[in-house]
């Protein structure tokens, strides 16, 4: 979104640790391709739900706002893109100040998503602290922007009478196409002339992965199909012990960002997966999606979302989340598939993508939407 101006980027500074050494600091600036980035050193946390986490995100909080009484150049626009709403103080307090647009960019629905997926109670006072930050940031800022398609309908359920800008995540262009090989190692677990369907990223409860492997107990006779599970996280012991048994499935721990188009070229079908929650109604924008339309790698969405890219670039099949019997018949539907015709639904997926989510067109969405709302 680099065009012109100055940007200042803060980031708490456990953040992709090895971008940057904290050098015993609190603070620290650092210029990447002409964009300076404040680095906060705050706590380490494991989990996505760790309490450590919570407490991360005051500390982040409180020290970039005792940060901005430092002298900086003055800005004309402020963006909050947080991973909860707290830091939404400091920023309004910077925008009040130097009377700056404020941006506030929704990536995860809070409190909702400590509900939904961290099983919260309503009544917890973390989840109505930062219902009431929510709510400010909602009224105080200029404008709201999301990668949830349909965010605005959760803005009129809870009564804010403005429109969200929808800027979907995407590729990086220049990231994708630096593709690195796999290890020996981890290309010799991958089955030689089966029909392959697998997944990569995160293995989470949300990703709903345990669904994949109850289809592929469903699928265990078809001797020419192999799940293929490439990740890790806190739910992977939990799956081996209920894949425990299947020898169609093999797992095979995480591996470079760049390695993962050199992965996906080994999968006939690429498998993502939501649980079925109220929050994803309001849209889903996951990475490994652009990644796998990118690879030209038919995709089976097992997503219940009202604005189904999947559908709409129609690069593969989409059936009921957490439904491992519709699972199961997708995969058939794609692997009985004419050969032909599932490679045109890649193709669909790649031309699709570089179409609609490079990062230069979606940056281009929003500096346009920046620049019509500065007029």
């Amino acid at each position: 979104m680099k065009q012109g101006g100055e940007f200042l980027r803060p980031y708490p500074g456990d953040f992709l640790l090895t971008l940057t050494d904290m050098e015993g600091k609190r603070y620290k600036l650092e210029d990447i391709d002409n964009i300076i980035y404040l680095w906060i050193r705050t706590l380490k946390y494991s989990k996505s739900f760790d309490k450590k986490r919570v407490l991360k995100w005051f500390e982040f909080m409180s020290k970039l706002f005792f940060y901005t009484k430092k002298n900086l150049h003055i800005p004309d626009i402020i963006i909050c893109s947080p991973t909860a709403p707290f830091s939404i103080l400091p920023a309004y307090y910077l925008a009040k100040k130097y009377r700056a647009t404020l941006v506030f960019e929704v990536r995860d629905i809070w409190p909702l998503t400590l509900i939904e997926v961290g099983g919260y109670s309503r009544v917890n006072p973390l989840v109505q602290l930062m219902s009431w930050f929510e709510k400010f940031a909602l009224k105080k800022s200029d404008i709201i922007i999301s990668n949830l398609p349909d965010y605005s309908e959760w803005l009129r359920e809870r009564g804010v009478s403005k429109e969200a800008y929808w800027v979907s995540n995407g590729i990086n262009l220049e990231e994708v196409k630096y593709i690195e090989p796999l290890d020996k190692r981890v290309s010799e677990k991958i089955p030689e002339n089966k029909f392959i369907i697998g997944y990569t990223g995160k293995l989470g409860v949300s990703n709903a992965v345990s669904y994949l492997i109850e289809a592929a107990r469903i699928l265990k006779e078809y001797a020419d199909i192999r799940f293929v599970i490439v990740g890790d996280g806190q739910e992977k012991e939990k799956l081996k012990d209920e894949a425990e048994g299947l020898s169609n499935v093999i797992f095979i721990d995480s591996i470079k960002k760049s390695q993962i188009q050199s992965m996906l070229k080994f999968f006939d079908i690429c498998y993502i997966g939501l649980q079925r929650k109220t929050l994803f109604k309001y849209g889903t924008s996951p990475n490994k999606l652009f990644d796998y339309m990118y690879s030209g790698t038919p995709v089976l969405h097992s997503v219940n979302t009202k604005n189904d890219i999947v559908q709409l670039a129609d690069c593969g099949i989409s059936v009921e989340a957490e439904n491992p019997d519709k699972i199961a018949q997708g995969i058939l539907e794609l692997y009985k598939m004419d050969e032909n015709k599932r490679k045109q639904l890649g193709e669909n997926g790649e031309k699709y993508v570089m179409e609609n989510f490079t990062y230069k067109n979606l940056a281009e969405k929003y500096l346009k939407i920046i620049n019509s709302n500065n007029n």
